[in-house]
C-alpha cells in the first residue's frame, strides 16, 4: 500500500501518453511517458519528494514501478514469443557479443586510462555499457570493492546514454536503413538498460506495424542480462587476486541473476507449445505494453537532469566513446552475419 501514490502517478502519466503513442505511432508511447515524466520533474521538482502522512510517498510507487513493473510487463510480452525465435536470436546475439563486450572493455580501460578516471569507475562504466547498465554496475560494485562516488559516476553516465538512446536509435535506424530484425538486435546489445531497449523497440515496432523489432531487441537484451554472472564472477576473483585475497567480495549468484528472465522464457514456451486463444495472448502482451510505459514514466519521474552532469565531464566522455564503440562493433558484426 505504500507504493500506491507513486503507481497511480505513472499510472496517471502513462494513460494519455498510451493514446497519444496510438495516435502517432512514430513517436510511441514510452517515449512520450518517458519525456513527460522528465518535463514533470523539471517543473515541480519537488513532486516526487512529496510525503503523504507517516511511510507514504510517491519515490517508493516509483522505484517499484521502474523495477518491479518492467519485470512483470517483460514477463508477459513473452507470451507474443516464439521459442524457435528465441533460440535463433539469442544464437546471434552471443555472437555479436562476444565482439561488443571484447572491444568495450578494452576500450573502457584505455579511454579511462587517457581520462585518468579512477579503475573502478572505467570497471563500472564498462561493464555497464557492455552488459546490463544498472543492473551490471550494482552486481560489479561490491565484488571490485567500489566506492559510493564510482557507482554514482557510473550508473548516472549509463543513465544518461540510455534516455539518449531511446530518442535516438529509431531515427538512426531509418537512416541506415536498417529492416525490423536488424534494428531489434542492433538496439538490443548497444543499448544499456533494459527498460531503454524495449522503449526503442515499441517505439520502432509501433512505427512499422508489427512486434518483429520489439521481439527481438527483448530477446537480445535478456540474453545479455545473463552475463552479468560470468562477468562478476571474473571480477571478484580477479580483485581477490589483486588484493591478494581469497575473498570474492559480496558476490551472490542468487543476487545477481535476472530471476524474471525465466518467466519470461517460460511464458515464451506456453506461446509456442500450448494453444493458448489469441484473444487472452494478446490482451496479456497489451498489458505488458502498458506496463513498459508506466515503467519508462517511473524512470522519467525520477530523472534530474542535473544531477546527472553534477560528476563531471570526464565520465560522460568515457561512457559516451563506450557507447559509441558498442552502437558501431555491433553494426558491423550484424553486418556480416545472415539473419
Amino acid at each position: 500500500m505504500k507504493n500506491i501514490f507513486g503507481i497511480l502517478l505513472c499510472f496517471a502519466v502513462s494513460l494519455p501518453a498510451w493514446y497519444i503513442g496510438r495516435i502517432f505511432p512514430l513517436i510511441s508511447g514510452p517515449v512520450i511517458a518517458i519525456l513527460a515524466g522528465i518535463l514533470i520533474t523539471l517543473i515541480a521538482p519537488a513532486l516526487t519528494k512529496a510525503q503523504f502522512g507517516k511511510g507514504f510517498s510517491f519515490a517508493g510507487g516509483l522505484k517499484f514501478t521502474s523495477k518491479k513493473v518492467l519485470q512483470y510487463s517483460i514477463v508477459l510480452l513473452g507470451f507474443q514469443m516464439n521459442l524457435h525465435n528465441l533460440l535463433s536470436a539469442g544464437r546471434v546475439s552471443l555472437i555479436v557479443m562476444c565482439f561488443t563486450f571484447t572491444f568495450v572493455l578494452l576500450a573502457a580501460f584505455c579511454f579511462g586510462r587517457l581520462l585518468k578516471l579512477s579503475g573502478n569507475t572505467t570497471a563500472l562504466i564498462g561493464v555497464g555499457t557492455s552488459i546490463c547498465g544498472g543492473s551490471a554496475i550494482a552486481a560489479a560494485a561490491p565484488v571490485i570493492r567500489a566506492e559510493e562516488e564510482d557507482v554514482a559516476r557510473a550508473i548516472s553516465t549509463v543513465f544518461l546514454f540510455n534516455i539518449v538512446a531511446v530518442f535516438t536509435f529509431p531515427a538512426l535506424g531509418r537512416l541506415l536503413g536498417m529492416d525490423d530484425s536488424t534494428f531489434g538486435i542492433w538496439a538490443g546489445t548497444a543499448i544499456n538498460d533494459t527498460s531503454s531497449v524495449v522503449a526503442a523497440g515499441t517505439a520502432w515496432s509501433s512505427a512499422a506495424g508489427n512486434n518483429t523489432a520489439l521481439t527481438y531487441a527483448t530477446i537480445v537484451k535478456l540474453t545479455r542480462a545473463l552475463m552479468i554472472v560470468p562477468i562478476t564472477v571474473f571480477l571478484a576473483l580477479y580483485t581477490a587476486k589483486k588484493l591478494k585475497s581469497t575473498e570474492i567480495g559480496s558476490f551472490s549468484f542468487a543476487n545477481v541473476f535476472p530471476w524474471f528472465v525465466l518467466f519470461f522464457a517460460a511464458a515464451a514456451f506456453a506461446s509456442t507449445f500450448f494453444d493458448i486463444p489469441e484473444n487472452i495472448s494478446s490482451r496479456l502482451v497489451q498489458m505488458g505494453q502498458f506496463g513498459i510505459i508506466m515503467a519508462m514514466a517511473a524512470i522519467g519521474l525520477n530523472t534530474n537532469l542535473k544531477s546527472l552532469f553534477a560528476n563531471g565531464i570526464k565520465p560522460i566522455a568515457l561512457g559516451g566513446l563506450c557507447w559509441a564503440v558498442i552502437s558501431l562493433v555491433a553494426l558491423v558484426v550484424l553486418s556480416f552475419i545472415a539473419l
